[in-house]
């Protein structure tokens, strides 16, 4: 998950991009939709003339500066 939300966080990503780079049918790798549910992402479709872009909500920031209690964030 960590290494998902750095790779969005390092520039503009649209939601083509991320699809193409991390999507997968194999129910293991599950981080985009993980992602989603536990609202660490979003999709930022509020330019109507660019690509919608996946964008890192307030609680993806603090899970990667470290600050996240949620129990799920959690790396064993």
């Amino acid at each position: 998950m960590l290494e998902f939300l750095a790779w969005i966080s390092r520039r503009r990503r649209t939601y083509a991009d991320v699809m193409e780079a991390w999507q997968t049918t194999c129910p293991r790798h599950t981080v985009w939709e993980d992602a989603m549910i536990d609202g660490y992402i979003e999709i930022n479709r509020r330019d109507a003339l660019r690509d919608p872009e996946v964008i890192l909500t307030p609680r993806g920031l603090a899970l990667l500066d470290g600050n996240s209690g949620h129990p799920k964030a959690t790396i064993p």
